[in-house]
């Protein structure tokens, strides 16, 4: 299992990780057209346009991709794993690895139906900031920060 920093030829397969886990994540609530535009194609143009405004992303490789994830300053953001590759440990590295990559406190945004990146996450140390974002009626976006690290010297 190693991590490499996604360059433009890695980006086909970011965007496959990228697209197969999305999907499989807002299909419960997405309808069928909007999760059917998640393609690999377009979400690679998504990460590319992220790392052109300065986001760092980070692919799990074991030894093929596995899950992907991004930092920004201290933000983490895009934390995805294959489904068929789910609970065997790789979000928990890749959340660690992106907290490693932080600068400052780590802090990430989650929907509030996502119980299971919620267990990951405050399993993990993290904890909610109180700040939330209203999408819907039924979703928000539900802010969590990792405290009390020791900051990189």
């Amino acid at each position: 299992m190693h991590f490499i920093d996604v360059g433009t030829k890695d980006l086909p397969d970011a965007g496959y990780v990228h697209s197969e886990s999305w999907k499989e994540s807002h299909r419960g609530f997405c309808s069928d057209e909007f999760v059917a535009r998640h393609t690999p194609e377009a979400q690679a143009d998504y990460l590319r346009r992220e790392m052109a405004a300065g986001k760092r992303i980070y692919m799990l490789l074991d030894p093929h991709p596995v899950g992907i994830v991004s930092v920004w300053g201290g933000l983490i953001e895009n934390l995805y794993v294959l489904p068929q590759e789910q609970n065997k440990g790789y979000g928990t590295a890749l959340l660690e690895y992106a907290v490693g990559r932080c600068n400052g406190t780590p802090t990430l945004w989650i929907l509030n139906i996502n119980q299971g990146a919620y267990r990951l996450y405050t399993r993990q140390g993290f904890h909610e900031t109180g700040n939330q974002k209203q999408l819907s009626t039924r979703l928000r976006e539900i802010e969590l920060a990792l405290y009390g690290r020791k900051q990189e010297e």
